[in-house]
């Protein structure tokens, strides 16, 4: 009988978890299946996946009709159905949260876009989310921005699990990854567990999309051996990106700082590989998922994805080991040819952050017209 891949992935260390959530899929039974065959121990949403869920179908117009009769505003009928669907995954998922004593079976809930360079405002939303869900197994998302990242801090100190959204740089991996240590250690000085579960979410895809974009651009302006390097260079730069991650993460959480932590009962906060999903139909459709797999991360995948890992996917452990001394070679190779790597991740970000302000600013204007529809 074949192996089971997602069930391969699990035993090499990454965990599975499902970036995909609505009313339907819970009440269907459908994510319960997930975790009986396809190994998943946790789930992820985002502004533009609840976009999806709520403008579709019925499956939330009966409670929009409790809603419409309230004081509440379409931010808070928006945040009332989301908290909702939060809850009923986090029950699908206690018992994986329990199994695995409080390490895995997290929903994650993403604070408003909107909030991205606002630390305040982020650190209030988090705990008035975190306070709303009610569920020990909830994960608050906040983006890994320079503004964020106190917020984050904030959080992980008072004890709020912490998804950490919008990372695309080595160097703001590395300033959350230490952020986490140091929560920590602030926890262990105060006398407080210092195992407070996280993730650090580092974006794949969307580098290869837009590295790929430039590598073209430069081709065609060019000629020789500079064009032959720039479309060489092609499909690589998302995957080295993330196994020098990985070696960040390796060094941080192998410190004699953390060493400390550890033998307190610190649990090292592991890196997720977030957008997963092959951009260009050129590529393997499970590269990002065959490639990255690491003990003690985490691989968020669309319905789709993980429907194609369980169909094809073919599993060979700690891949993200692999090939670390080419890429640390590959971003000279990008500057050569004029491409900074740095403004490819700064522009991410800005982009990130815009992608899940447009469908959340859509949601709610459909949700608006909706409650008007209703009252009317």
């Amino acid at each position: 009988m074949a192996k089971n891949p997602a069930f391969e992935l699990q035993e090499a260390g990454t965990a599975v978890w499902l970036d995909q959530l609505s009313r339907e899929i819970i009440q269907s039974g459908e994510l319960a299946s997930f975790i009986k065959d396809a190994a998943m121990t946790g789930v992820t949403s985002n502004p533009a996946i609840f976009h999806s869920a709520m403008t579709k179908g019925t499956a939330y117009d009966a409670q929009l009709g409790d809603l419409v009769d309230t004081d509440l505003n379409t931010e808070e009928i928006y945040e009332e159905l989301a908290v909702e669907d939060i809850q009923l995954a986090c029950d699908v998922l206690r018992p994986v949260y329990d199994e695995r004593m409080g390490t895995d079976g997290f929903v994650s809930l993403e604070v408003s876009p909107h909030l991205a360079r606002d630390t305040e405002g982020t650190y209030n939303a988090a705990q008035r989310l975190h306070g709303m869900v009610e569920r020990p197994n909830v994960m608050i998302k906040i983006p890994g921005t320079p503004e964020g990242v106190p917020a984050i801090r904030q959080c992980l100190e008072i004890g709020i699990p912490i998804n950490v959204t919008l990372l695309f740089s080595l160097e703001a991996y590395e300033d959350v990854a230490r952020t986490y240590v140091d929560a920590m250690t602030a926890r262990a000085a105060r006398g407080l567990e210092p195992n407070i579960p996280s993730v650090a979410s580092f974006f794949v895809s969307r580098i290869d999309s837009l590295v790929d974009k430039l590598l073209n651009e430069r081709a065609e302006a060019t000629s020789g051996e500079e064009r032959e390097l720039a479309l060489s260079l092609r499909g690589q730069a998302a995957i080295h990106n993330a196994r020098l991650a990985y070696q960040s993460y390796l060094e941080i959480f192998n410190s004699d700082q953390w060493a400390g932590i550890a033998q307190q009962g610190g649990l090292a906060q592991r890196p997720l590989w977030a957008s997963t999903s092959t951009k260009n139909p050129e590529y393997r459709d499970t590269i990002y998922v065959e490639t990255l797999v690491g003990r003690n991360t985490v691989n968020t995948m669309p319905g789709d994805t993980l429907k194609a890992l369980l169909d094809h996917g073919k599993i060979e452990p700690d891949t993200v080991m692999k090939d670390v001394d080419p890429a640390r070679l590959y971003f000279g190779e990008l500057e050569e040819l004029g491409i900074s790597f740095e403004d490819v991740t700064d522009q991410l970000l800005d982009e990130g952050i815009d992608k899940f302000i447009k469908p959340y600013d859509d949601l709610l204007a459909a949700l608006e017209a909706k409650t008007a529809a209703i009252k009317a």
